[in-house]
């Protein structure tokens, strides 16, 4: 059975199948799903994910700066890719996005080699669900947990303790009988009915022959575990006792696959399993762990600081101000950066395009250079590394009558590399 779906890239237009396109159309009735859901959006006022457009003077929605799978309730998948990746291989490109969510939290679970190999022959969701199934099958291997369950039954023969007052009231003409009230060593912990529901509900999300096969294994194994009938309660109940560590990274994917939402956008009230991740989110997470891997001996990495403010009122502070990214060593602040996921062109140079960067990003950096840096210092902007830009801008100066510096960098996302400017106190900061 072949997934319906298609692929596409951040920020590009779908349109209705029944209107003559052939290019990024879907079938009429997810079409219908997608533009509900723009509805949706406006009026609960969510993050908006999608947006309704035109293209070609018809009706088309848009996906925005998110990229992962949307599901449409009838089973139809979207799967949308980062938008530096349109240049290149579609697999490649997945691949890449699967390196990059690994560094969120909510995905430290993936066995990125693994998945990566799988994204050459499956869809994204289907290599999440993959790998929920070999991180369940490791638990299988090792052993599922067993645990005392207390239980009460009215049994032929004594067991456990003898439940006085029920025995007179409902055994009193059965003598035959005893009502006890015993531990059995049963696998019915909530750690296995959580992973037994998000398998059952592998088996009707998935389209893979592969994962299928699978996943009837395991539920196979797991059959003498009842599912979950409280899911959330269940997840509060987890505990991973001495030696149970092996457990963790299939209860991880379990979460997701039965809390129904993205760890990030919360999507998914509308029976539709959808994972999507903003891509600003996702890069900036990227960024952080292969900058703090480069950092010479001496110096950290401090994430969202949020120790100053824009301006004092009435002894109050207001107007938190958080750099993504703080440099220090043990007494001192050198360097402040911020990530962009934004594709900027050098070409687009003129007093009209300036490169295509944001008046809005620098006077952040310049708040955030005068607060964290006593407006002396280096404050940098972080954009992905492309085919047009490639190499360090020439530096920003804010004014002269301070030494604020305002550098604008590519990291590269194959390398995991800061491409750094011709500055010496900055290059002085990271391994080379």
């Amino acid at each position: 059975m072949a997934m319906r779906g298609i692929t596409i890239f951040e920020f590009e237009s779908l349109v209705s199948d029944n209107r003559g396109e052939t290019d990024k159309a879907v079938p009429s009735a997810v079409f219908t799903w997608l533009e509900s859901e723009c509805l949706r959006q406006s009026a609960v006022d969510e993050t908006s994910w999608l947006k309704l457009t035109q293209r070609k003077g018809q009706r088309a929605v848009q996906v925005t700066s998110y990229v992962g799978v949307i599901r449409a309730p009838n089973g139809y998948q979207i799967e949308v890719l980062p938008k530096i990746g349109k240049a290149s291989d579609i697999d490649q490109t997945r691949k890449q996005l699967i390196e990059m969510l690994s560094c969120l939290y909510e995905f430290r679970h993936i066995q990125t080699e693994s998945a990566k190999l799988a994204a050459t022959r499956m869809p994204l969701f289907e290599v999440f669900i993959r790998e929920f199934l070999i991180a369940t099958e490791h638990v299988v291997k090792r052993g599922i947990r067993s645990d005392y369950v207390l239980n009460q039954d009215n049994l032929f023969a004594l067991r456990g303790k003898l439940m006085i007052s029920q025995q007179l009231s409902k055994n009193l003409l059965r003598p035959d009988r005893f009502l006890t009230e015993h531990d059995e060593f049963l696998p019915n912990r909530p750690e296995n009915r959580l992973l037994h529901s998000a398998l059952q509900r592998v088996l009707s999300l998935s389209v893979s022959q592969e994962n299928q096969r699978l996943a009837r294994e395991l539920c196979f194994i797991f059959a003498d575990v009842p599912e979950s009938t409280q899911i959330r309660q269940d997840f509060q109940r987890v505990r991973l006792d001495r030696g149970m560590d092996y457990y963790d990274s299939a209860l991880a994917w379990s979460k997701l696959i039965l809390e129904n939402q993205s760890p990030l956008t919360g999507i998914g009230n509308n029976n539709a399993p959808s994972l999507l991740f903003p891509m600003e989110k996702v890069f900036e997470s990227y960024v952080e762990r292969n900058l703090a891997k480069s950092l010479q001996l001496g110096f950290h990495l401090k994430r969202q600081a949020k120790s100053q403010h824009l301006v004092e009122h009435t002894s109050k502070l207001w107007f938190q101000l958080k750099p993504d990214f703080l440099i220090q060593d043990k007494s001192k602040t050198h360097l402040l950066l911020d990530a962009k996921w934004k594709l900027l062109d050098p070409k687009k140079n003129n007093g009209k395009e300036k490169y295509q960067l944001s008046q809005a990003d620098f006077y952040q950096l310049y708040a955030y250079g005068q607060q964290y840096l006593d407006g002396n210092g280096d404050v940098i902007l972080i954009y992905p590394k492309t085919d047009t830009f490639y190499e360090p801008l020439p530096v920003f100066n804010f004014s002269k009558t301070n030494n604020l510096r305002l550098w604008v960098l590519p990291f590269c996302i194959t390398s995991k590399k800061l491409i750094f400017p011709e500055s010496q106190y900055i290059k002085s900061l990271f391994h080379h």
